[in-house]
């Protein structure tokens, strides 16, 4: 889920940056030290989106840059659990497809495609056995978040499953909508 969190820190601005107008030099010092970092409490760091305040600089003996309590808001991306996300396949494995949610990538486990028996073909895709859909790379997909572990960037894990009602590749959502669309016209035409 993306959000905007409002942070208040220390801002170290190195002397490289003392030429520039302050509200440039703190920004960038933000820049480099808060985004693509990853935060326990905030998830990762994406962008700044405005600084509000800048207080007044102070300079700690033994360290040439000057330090301003800055308050900001960043806007940050961090996968909640039952979460319903939407990506595009970046990978297809015989253990499942890999999709990009946001800017990070969660794995579907072929176990948690589709309710089929689904194989890895020669073709680079899975595909159901009984039904005959298959998935492959750049296919839009609706999946919901089940497992969240993300100490770093390079260990991040993010489980999802497809294996719900309303989930699934998008051309097959329409499908079962169009299908239970037909059924309930059936039912309530008294045939």
């Amino acid at each position: 889920m993306y959000k905007i969190f409002k942070i208040k820190d220390r801002i170290r601005v190195p002397p490289e940056l003392f030429s520039s107008e302050l509200k440039g030099a703190v920004t960038k010092s933000i820049k480099d030290a808060y985004v693509n970092q990853l935060s326990s409490t905030y998830g990762l760091f994406l962008s700044i989106v405005r600084v509000d305040e800048i207080g007044e600089g102070r300079i700690i003996p033994g360290d040439g840059a000057i330090h301003y309590e800055t308050t900001f808001d960043m806007l940050s991306y961090k996968p909640e659990l039952h979460e319903v996300v939407e990506g595009d396949v970046s990978e297809i494995t015989e253990f499942g497809a890999f999709v990009r949610i946001g800017p990070i990538d969660g794995l579907v486990h072929v176990s948690q495609v589709m309710d089929d028996f689904v194989s890895f073909s020669k073709t680079g895709s899975l595909q159901g056995k009984e039904n005959k859909r298959t998935l492959k790379t750049r296919d839009r997909i609706k999946a919901r978040v089940v497992a969240v572990s993300i100490k770093s960037l390079q260990t991040a894990k993010i489980g999802l499953t497809m294996r719900q009602v309303g989930l699934g590749k998008l051309e097959w959502i329409e499908e079962d909508k169009e299908k239970d669309g037909k059924k309930k016209k059936v039912k309530g035409s008294g045939k």
